[in-house]
């Protein structure tokens, strides 16, 4: 009995890792494409690629304030 308990939560919680990485690799993947997306609109309506570059900075910051705020919420201790 507890042998299958042990397998069973073993499992599970390989699940969530994957999961969790997967998830995690979306979300990089994405940002990424909008990143880019976002750098080429503003080159081809005129702006300096380095300016471009700069603003579209920001999505990254996003994503790593929603992956810190998510770790932060997940380990913290009560």
């Amino acid at each position: 009995m507890k042998i299958t308990s042990i397998i069973s939560i073993v499992l599970h919680g390989a699940r969530l890792l994957l999961f969790l990485l997967v998830l995690w690799l979306t979300l990089g993947w994405n940002v990424r494409k909008a990143r880019k997306a976002f750098e080429k609109e503003l080159i081809r309506l005129g702006m300096a690629k380095k300016d471009a570059k700069r603003l579209s900075a920001c999505y990254s910051k996003l994503k790593n304030d929603i992956i810190n705020s998510l770790k932060y919420s997940a380990f913290r201790t009560r």
